[in-house]
């Protein structure tokens, strides 16, 4: 299991709440932050630990550029909550604007970043197409052939093992309530509208319910009737002991992406490759996944048949509030890494930087990552059932985005206009109508 900072939860469990948050990832943690932050009665709901999976086992990059043109908005507000959150919090959530960089021998990678910095512009970001020379320059000891590279100064880095627990705690500083090892089991209705939940500590009022349960988030609203249409992909990453200084932040290169980190090692993985497995939740919606599978990213995707199938938040699974619910079975999920991606991610590395031949791998994991068939996540009410918010999908965009989510889903709660605009985050999209397109970048 990875090492993640200790949340103490809150005392006795209260009876009602204005708003109850379920899910205790970076989404949920931010959101829970920015309500007790207006004051308002809050408690967070965490089936296992906060930070215990997703939110603790990504990559720790803090990016705006190369972000769908949907979400460079909320990247763009995320990145100031960001840089703000030490400071307010009182500790060090590991955040450093040390910038990102992307190096490619690819001319029609460089063409790519191209189009899409000339669109980025139009909402307010700017970054800096490299040359060949100027890449170079910036990874003096990289070997690879460079054409050219994509850098953005503002951009940054987190460490995912603080931050979750470090906002949480930050809300509890303000009033809000925190509970671990405390599943979210149904929802409670009454007059057709959300007027609390179930829990595994019995029944909690609330005027609102945000759920943010990540790779859990589908099976909840499928519970309920609702249709969220996510697949969980299963990325692996891996942390290596402390290693030569060949980059201060973040760097993607061509099939591996590298950061440093706080104690002097690195986070590795293998952009866009992961696995699926089958399993009912995933075979369900995978219609809708048709143009993501048949796109540049199919090559990058396992298909396998997995316990997931019968355990799991892709699981078929039945219950009642008064039931053990899977949410419960499974406090923290802990997926087999897959030993070729952080082998090919190895190779990768030493090839562009030989100095880090030879790294000695302190720990590997694997996560699950809630996907939307567009990649971009739902920060939503739902309209049949009025009450509940969705924060979910995020699409392994989450941590980066998380601060700047928690802060928009505050807005909507508090029925606050939000800073920009929100209709590509619509539930609506997947039954209204909406052609879902491809990303707009990768």
């Amino acid at each position: 299991m990875l090492e993640i900072d200790e949340v103490e939860s809150s005392d006795a469990f209260p009876k009602r709440c204005d708003v109850a948050v379920i899910g205790g990832g970076i989404i949920g943690a931010s959101t829970a932050y920015e309500l007790a932050r207006r004051g308002v009665s809050v408690v967070l709901l965490e089936k296992g630990l906060v930070g215990g999976e997703q939110s603790g086992r990504n990559w720790g990059w803090v990016r705006q550029q190369n972000r769908d043109l949907h979400e460079l908005p909320l990247a763009m507000r995320s990145l100031k909550r960001w840089s703000e959150l030490s400071e307010e919090l009182g500790e060090d959530i590991g955040f450093r604007k040390t910038g990102i960089l992307y190096g490619t021998a690819h001319q029609s990678d460089v063409t790519q970043w191209e189009s899409w910095l000339a669109r980025a512009r139009e909402v307010g970001f700017n970054s800096d197409i490299l040359s060949a020379r100027e890449m170079a320059a910036r990874v003096p000891s990289g070997r690879a052939n460079w054409v050219g590279g994509l850098w953005s100064g503002t951009d940054g880095r987190a460490e995912p093992s603080k931050a979750a627990p470090a906002i949480a705690r930050g809300a509890q500083r303000l009033g809000a309530k925190v509970y671990q090892n405390c599943a979210a089991r149904t929802l409670d209705m009454s007059a057709g509208r959300v007027s609390g939940i179930w829990t595994e500590r019995g029944r909690l009022a609330a005027d609102t319910v945000v759920l943010a349960g990540g790779a859990w988030s589908a099976l909840f609203c499928q519970h309920h009737g609702i249709d969220l249409p996510a697949i969980n992909v299963i990325g692996t990453a891996l942390r290596t002991a402390a290693a030569p200084r060949v980059i201060d932040g973040c760097f993607s290169g061509t099939d591996f992406a590298l950061r440093r980190r706080l104690d002097g090692g690195y986070t590795i993985a293998v952009p866009g490759y992961g696995r699926v497995e089958l399993a009912p939740q995933n075979l369900r919606h995978s219609v809708r996944f048709r143009n993501l599978f048949r796109s540049k990213l199919k090559k990058k995707l396992k298909i396998r048949v997995g316990s997931s199938f019968f355990h799991g938040p892709e699981a078929s699974a039945t219950w009642r509030e008064g039931d053990m619910s899977p949410f419960e079975k499974s406090r923290i999920l802990d997926p087999r890494p897959d030993r070729e991606w952080f082998q090919r991610a190895l190779r990768n590395v030493a090839s562009v930087f030989p100095e880090l031949s030879g790294l000695r791998i302190a720990h590997a994991w694997a996560g699950a990552i809630d996907t939307m068939p567009d990649l971009v996540p739902v920060i939503s009410n739902v309209d049949s059932t009025p009450g509940l918010v969705i924060a979910s999908g995020f699409s392994g965009h989450g941590f980066g985005l998380g601060p700047g989510a928690g802060l928009l889903v505050s807005r909507l709660v508090s029925n606050e206009a939000p800073q920009f605009d929100i209709g590509p985050y619509r539930m609506a999209r997947f039954r209204d109508g909406t052609r879902l397109g491809m990303p707009q970048t990768m």
